[in-house]
């Protein structure tokens, strides 16, 4: 007879493999602790080997060693791909916030502006920055029809802005830099 029969009783190896592929999956995350825990306690209250093959039977398979190569690669290669991206990103140009003692600064495409930008998808009278008086920069949009981005978002209020901020007027990207290093 073998010894799955229902009336032999199981060997303490048979319990401490039970309880070992329980462990195996628990610190893979595959069981949570709690199941860990229940059925630790079933493994050693468990009469025969029937029972403790019970307990393992439902357990997720564990991924196979062509499995773990395939992801193994993938996330090399996707690591790759990102790191290729963002070389190509463009380097954006910066713009230095005025250190003078001006409190507006308006962008646009007019020529009354303080900072003129000819593409055509900034507005005539696009946005301003305005300082103050604690000495720190407000980013306000003046209605412009393509919009003012701050950090990728779209502003719908005034927003403050910061060294290293990237901001754009319309298609017009920049990267904000201060003139005063200690800024």
């Amino acid at each position: 007879m073998s010894s799955t029969h229902p009336h032999f009783r199981a060997s303490d190896g048979e319990r401490d493999r039970a309880i070992d592929e329980l462990r195996d999956r628990a610190v893979e995350g595959r069981i949570s602790h709690d199941t860990f825990v229940g059925r630790v306690d079933q493994a050693l209250r468990a009469r025969n080997r029937y029972e403790l093959d019970e307990l393992v039977a439902d357990l997720p398979e564990r991924p196979t060693m062509r499995k773990r190569l395939t992801d193994m690669v993938a996330a090399v290669s996707d690591f790759t791909t990102k790191v290729q991206s963002a070389w190509r990103k463009p380097r954006l140009p910066r713009l230095a916030l005025p250190d003078d003692n001006r409190l507006r600064y308006v962008v646009g495409r007019g020529s009354a502006c303080d900072l003129v930008l000819s593409d055509l998808t900034v507005s005539r009278v696009h946005a301003e920055l305005r300082r103050e008086e604690d000495g720190s920069w407000m980013l306000v949009d003046l209605g412009s029809l393509n919009g003012t981005r701050l950090n990728g978002w779209r502003l719908v209020g005034p927003a403050r802005v910061r060294s290293g901020d990237e901001i754009s007027f319309g298609d017009c990207g920049f990267l904000i830099s201060s003139e005063n290093p200690s800024a």
